[in-house]
């Protein structure tokens, strides 16, 4: 299973904007996600067109499962 964690934040201009991040544990938890939300509003990293993240909105984690066959 590939596990993606989705987060939105609000931006100072009141739009929404999404991060996702691919890869993650399956067993992430929800104060591992306010954490990892509250230090990437807090150490302003990304830049979005309608202005800095401003607070969080919501998270999400999916889940995707891949099935490859070999062919020849």
């Amino acid at each position: 299973m590939e596990y993606t964690l989705v987060m939105t934040f609000l931006t100072i201009a009141g739009e929404k904007s999404t991060l996702s991040i691919s890869g993650v544990k399956s067993t992430l938890t929800k104060g591992e996600v306010n954490t990892l939300m509250d230090t990437i509003i807090a150490k302003n990293i990304f830049k979005t067109n309608s202005g800095d993240l401003a607070k969080k909105s919501g998270a999400q984690l999916t889940q995707r499962q891949v099935t490859k066959y070999e062919v020849a």
